[in-house]
């Protein structure tokens, strides 16, 4: 009983694979050659001169200025700022969370919620790239975006 079982599975089998060669052998005379799909200069008829072009793909009130284009960026951090095993602290109020990091011209500046600022030369715009998330506005100008922030 077995070998018929065996039997027919190879039985199957050997249909199977003469079906998929018969498809392959139609498919074959069906698809065009890839020479043949390249239009020839008497297809493209006469020329035309030089195209029209867009100037870019977005429409300007989409566009986001690059990173050059700013003055600076900047991004909350509402819990404590640890560097290097130590809580970053306001030099002149004491406070230690809710900060505001500032990147701008290579140099990172904290902001605390009082307005103090002061350069934080342990971290640098590589860092603030790694933490900041995606940018969510711009703003004319620092006043803006401060109270866009909530400072």
């Amino acid at each position: 009983m077995f070998h018929r079982i065996r039997r027919r599975r190879t039985d199957q089998v050997i249909i199977a694979i003469q079906q998929q060669a018969g498809i392959t052998a139609w498919l074959a005379v069906q698809v065009p050659p890839v020479d043949s799909c390249q239009p020839t200069a008497a297809d493209m008829g006469p020329a035309t001169g030089p195209t029209a072009t867009a100037d870019d793909f977005l429409p300007p009130d989409l566009r986001v200025p690059s990173h050059d284009q700013l003055e600076g960026r900047m991004m909350p951090r509402p819990q404590p700022l640890v560097i290097e095993d130590e809580v970053v602290v306001c030099a002149e109020c004491g406070e230690y969370r809710d900060w505001l990091i500032l990147s701008t011209r290579a140099e990172i500046w904290l902001r605390c919620r009082a307005g103090h600022q002061q350069v934080e030369p342990r971290l640098d715009t590589a860092w603030y790239n790694r933490a900041a998330g995606p940018a969510d506005a711009t703003h004319a100008s620092f006043e803006d975006c401060l109270r866009h922030l909530g400072h």
